[in-house]
């Protein structure tokens, strides 16, 4: 359905007022879209034309899931208070998402968004090392504190105690040697840390390198990175905010396809299904050398509506069997773009795994610098369709796909087709 003369103008009206948000607010697409309600895999706009949305990744189980949003408002109306007094469902709910963590990751701490939870491992690793020295990956991002900012180079230059390094889907080689290479550039910033005076303190990764333009590899890539990072005395944080949940299927959690048990695990945003909810989960000796030195303690991390909450998301994920839906339904996702990729000029390297996919558009005539360009032709004319994506990677031209979890094999059809017009009208208009 196509947008009516009163919904431009309240689109135009509700931009001109948006000027009271300042410039550092960015809007997706060339023509922005005007949400007004979500439901499963659609949200619908202002003038009520469909979107599908294979883009959120917050709500894993749906827009306005009804059995979440239940949740929330029954516990609402009866209680909301924080982890300073005690609670069944605050306890009840960290004990059921520890059960999908392997056993040496027994302690969670409750934040509210994985900025937070990516601040709070930083801290603890500081603490329990007693260095300062971090290593991300050359596109990396880990949220907006202050702290965060400076290890995270897709925001800004990273500060001097920090070193970044390629991600493995920028290497090239089979698997294993991207494996050997990614551990081996690990190896080299932790030694230039040393000599610099600030020794290793951590590796810190998002576990699908989502920022860096996405890699699943399924080749030890992180448990071999971990590996030297530990031989230098650091310790590994797996950041799943955007990996997490059985976002890749197979597994609950990114780091599982690898034979690796992370030192911290970072948890965010597809946590409360859209509820602002994070965690740090961690092993336990961590906890205790931080907790000598410091307290811990977050007003409304851990509350008793997020416990709620995150206890129905996980009742969810449960129910539909998260893992194996995803990689049913990822299966049919995989085929589909590798099918596109061999029919479509402009699609190059196809990485992924379950329902998060990355799609490299290039130039067919090999111009280098039409190759973001093309990406963002791609994405502004799917969402003229009718289907939302994104964009990513440094060079900004890798197309971003991660539906929500209650995808389904005709919405991946839906996706693919409209991708596939989108791949043929662009060689005609853009070029």
């Amino acid at each position: 359905m196509s947008s009516t003369p009163n919904a431009a103008a309240d689109v135009s009206d509700l931009l001109a007022r948006r000027r009271v948000l300042g410039p550092a607010y960015r809007l997706f697409y060339d023509e922005p879209v005007h949400p007004v309600r979500g439901e499963d895999v659609w949200l619908f706009d202002a003038a009520g034309k469909r979107y599908l949305d294979a883009y959120n990744n917050v709500p894993v189980v749906g827009h306005a899931n009804p059995a979440v949003v239940d949740a929330l408002a029954r516990q609402a109306s009866v209680l909301n208070t924080h982890t300073r007094y005690l609670h069944e469902g605050v306890v009840e709910y960290a004990e059921r998402l520890l059960e999908h963590f392997p056993s040496a990751l027994d302690t969670v701490m409750f934040t509210c968004t994985g900025s937070e939870a990516n601040d709070l491992a930083l801290r603890i690793a500081f603490e329990a090392t007693g260095r300062r020295g971090i290593i991300v990956t050359r596109n990396a991002y880990h949220g907006v504190t202050q702290a965060l900012a400076d290890v995270s180079p897709s925001l800004r230059p990273v500060a001097a105690h920090v070193r970044t390094i390629e991600a493995p889907c920028k290497l090239v080689g089979t698997p294993d040697q991207v494996a050997a290479q990614f551990a081996a550039l690990v190896d080299e910033a932790a030694r230039d840390l040393a000599r610099a005076g600030t020794p290793v303190a951590a590796l810190m990764v998002d576990t699908v390198f989502a920022s860096d333009g996405i890699y699943i590899g399924v080749d030890d890539v992180l448990s071999r990175a971990a590996a030297q990072v530990r031989q230098h005395g650091g310790i590994f944080i797996a950041d799943e905010v955007q990996g997490g949940f059985s976002r890749i299927g197979h597994h609950w959690w990114a780091f599982g396809r690898d034979n690796v048990v992370p030192d911290m695990v970072s948890l965010g945003k597809p946590m409360g299904n859209g509820h602002p909810m994070a965690g740090l989960v961690l092993q336990a000796p961590l906890v205790e050398a931080f907790g000598k030195n410091c307290r811990y303690f977050n007003t409304f991390g851990g509350n008793t509506v997020s416990a709620a909450v995150g206890l129905a998301v996980l009742n969810e994920l449960e129910r539909m069997d998260a893992p194996a839906q995803v990689a049913r339904v990822g299966q049919v996702m995989a085929q589909g773009l590798s099918h596109l990729a061999q029919t479509a000029p402009c699609i190059g390297t196809v990485r992924g795994q379950g329902l998060y996919w990355g799609v490299d558009i290039r130039d067919p005539d090999g111009n280098a610098s039409r190759h973001a360009r093309l990406a963002q032709a791609i994405s502004n004319g799917l969402r003229q369709e009718g289907v939302l994506i994104g964009v990513s990677g440094r060079q900004g031209n890798a197309l971003k796909i991660r539906p929500p979890l209650t995808f389904q094999v005709e919405h991946v059809d839906l996706l693919l087709s409209a991708l596939a017009r989108q791949c043929q009208a662009v060689l005609t208009s853009v070029l």
